[in-house]
Parts: C-alpha cells; sequence; structure tokens
C-alpha cells in the first residue's frame, strides 16, 4: 500500500564496497520518531520498527516483498541478541527491520541488546543498544518525527489540510470524529503474532497496555490500539478527536504510554 511508503524510503542509497559493514554509534532510532537514543524513553521497543544507520550494508536496494518477513534481503542479515531480525528495507547506508517481539527476556522491561549487521557473510562488530517495552511515536510525512502525521479518515484520506499531501486525498478532522493513526513502540498485545508476522484475518490484537493520545494538548478517548492487520510491526491506534479539540492546520498529536510522551511535533488538521 502506497501509504506506508515512509517504511521503505531510502534516505541512503549507494555501491557498496567489499569492506566490514559498521553500525553508527547511536545508530539504531525507533523508525516512527527518529528519537535520540539513550535520551529517557527514548530505548527502542520489541515487536517495533527500527531504522538502522551505518555503512557497508548493501550492495543493491531491496525492499520485503511478501509477509512474514524475510530475515534475508540483499545477502543482508540483522541479529539483536543473537535473533534474526525480519527485514523492510535494505540499502547502503541503512536498513529497516522489526525488533524481535523475544528480544529481552520474559518478564523483562528494559534492558540491552546486541547488534550485528551482516553483509555477504561479514559481520559488523557489535554494537549495545537500549531496549525497553515501550517506546511510543506517531509516524509522519515527509520528515521522520516531524510534521504532518500518518493520521486518516475512516475511508482512509488524509487528516491533513486538503492538497497537503501530493497524490493523496486530504481534508481536515472534524471534531467528534473517530480517526486512525499509525504509531510504534506500543508494547506488547493480547494475542501474540511471531517475529515478521501480522495478526491472524479477523484477530484483534490489543496492546496489553493502552496508550493515552493528546491532541492538541486535550485528552482524546482511544477506541482502539493495536497491530494493523497489514503491515508488520505497525500499531493503529483509532481515536476520537475531542469535542473541544482547537481548529487548525498544524495541531500536534500525541502518544503517552508508561510515563513517556511522544513529540509535539507531529500534527494533524482539525476544521469546523
Amino acid at each position: 500500500m502506497r501509504r506506508m511508503v515512509w517504511i521503505l524510503v531510502i534516505l541512503c542509497a549507494g555501491t557498496a564496497l567489499a569492506q566490514m559493514p559498521t553500525v553508527n554509534d547511536n545508530g539504531v532510532l525507533n523508525a516512527a520518531s527518529f528519537a535520540t537514543p539513550g535520551t529517557p524513553g527514548n530505548a527502542v521497543a520489541p515487536g517495533s520498527l527500527v531504522s538502522i544507520f551505518g555503512t557497508n550494508f548493501a550492495s543493491a536496494v531491496q525492499v520485503a516483498d511478501s509477509i512474514p518477513l524475510s530475515t534475508t534481503l540483499a545477502n543482508v542479515s540483522v541479529t539483536f541478541n543473537g535473533i534474526p531480525a525480519p527485514l523492510h528495507f535494505v540499502a547502503q547506508a541503512q536498513v529497516n527491520a522489526q525488533l524481535p517481539w523475544d528480544v529481552l527476556p520474559e518478564g523483562v522491561d528494559t534492558g540491552t541488546a546486541t547488534i550485528i549487521v551482516s553483509s555477504g557473510g561479514n559481520p559488523s562488530p557489535p554494537k549495545t543498544i537500549q531496549v525497553a517495552r515501550f517506546s511510543p511515536g506517531i509516524f509522519s510525512i515527509p520528515s521522520t518525527g516531524v510534521g504532518p502525521g500518518f493520521v486518516f479518515h475512516s475511508d482512509f484520506s488524509f487528516a491533513q489540510p486538503a492538497g497537503s499531501v501530493p497524490g493523496f486525498a486530504a481534508k481536515p478532522a472534524k471534531r467528534g470524529e473517530v480517526i486512525i493513526f499509525y504509531a510504534n513502540g506500543l508494547g506488547p498485545v493480547d494475542h501474540p503474532v511471531a517475529n515478521g508476522g501480522i495478526p491472524a484475518t479477523g484477530v484483534l490484537s490489543n496492546n496489553t497496555v493502552k496508550p493515552q493520545v493528546l491532541i492538541g494538548g486535550i485528552q482524546a478517548s482511544v477506541v482502539f490500539a493495536g497491530l494493523t492487520p497489514q503491515f508488520v510491526g505497525v500499531n493503529q491506534v483509532n481515536v476520537q478527536v475531542p469535542p473541544n479539540a482547537p481548529i487548525g492546520a498544524a495541531i500536534p498529536i500525541q502518544l503517552v504510554q508508561n510515563g513517556i510522551t511522544s513529540t509535539d511535533k507531529v500534527t494533524i488538521a482539525i476544521g469546523e
């Protein structure tokens, strides 16, 4: 689906040299927020999407075209604590992957993971990253973590100003309307899925800890929060716009979960 092209955006591409791959320091980011690792609340969460930045990853750009996701693309593979990671996309300097659900031991909420990226059987030096059960972020366009959110009406037109998303229908949301947005890092679900997979047909995988949603700083009513049935590692949140939400073309929309609040730089449009 073209609406999810943000997952596959090529930020860095080129011809890889026959050299050892390397993961950048602080190079594993929440794929929705790109929040700086090491700052409070900005570990990456099991089951969520991560963007990995470094050098000499892939000699060719390749995008996953099937579900469950493969753990190898263009001769590139990634492990976290020795567990193979499902891959969405690989390029010379970026890999988008799902952090395995089982990267932390059962019952453990925070810890570390060792990441190794291998290209053509050549492994990178290991890097240690911080992992936590929750790392909320809302996907946005065109920049990650900043700007118009991936927020939709029930017909999947964007809840953004008309004409603001080239090639897609868009119109402001209305007070009282139930809107849908895509998010990342909302933690465990009541119907677990395998690494690289999506919920079974007809099964709702609800987040076991429901997040709060703020629209213009006002708490909104959350109708559903769980895994989207179409896209690996992506959360879907259905929420009702508060009746007293502010009107405007760029109203902040935020997630609050386990004491962590996502950035106020992701926005939606709300009209009369």
